[in-house]
């Protein structure tokens, strides 16, 4: 299900990861830590082009603003018990430093293409590849 546009800030969680579609579309993801007091995760995925420069500079412990559409989805484990994962598609992403922000980039291009991301982080644990329905 998509939601309205969204605006979230919060800690990077897990750094990005760049991989390609099969039809070599560049598709940026990482995970984000909106939560305050306790861990409250967002996959975030960047399929913009002029997104890579910022994407590209962000590493695990930075505070960011995403701008995009939320999504959630229902997602059925091996128990029956039903999980939900929240996603971000960012239309715009600016990097916090300190009280100042770092220049916004942003983007109207869009694609439908999905990517799987893999990572040896625990946060898998958490917000698991094979749990994420595309």
């Amino acid at each position: 299900m998509s939601m309205a546009k969204s605006v979230v800030t919060g800690t990077v969680y897990r750094a990005p990861e760049k991989r390609f579609t099969q039809n070599n579309v560049a598709v940026s993801g990482f995970v984000l830590n909106i939560g305050e007091r306790e861990e409250t995760l967002i996959r975030v995925l960047s399929k913009r082009n002029s997104l890579d420069e910022v994407v590209s500079s962000i590493a695990k412990g930075d505070r960011i603003l995403v701008e995009g559409r939320l999504q959630t989805a229902a997602v059925k484990m091996e128990d029956g018990s039903e999980k939900k994962i929240f996603e971000i598609d960012a239309n715009s992403i600016e990097k916090m430093s300190g009280g100042a922000m770092a220049p916004a980039a942003s983007s109207n291009y869009a694609t439908e293409e999905i990517v799987k991301f893999e990572s040896d982080d625990f946060s898998n644990e958490l917000i698991g590849e094979d749990e994420i329905p595309f």
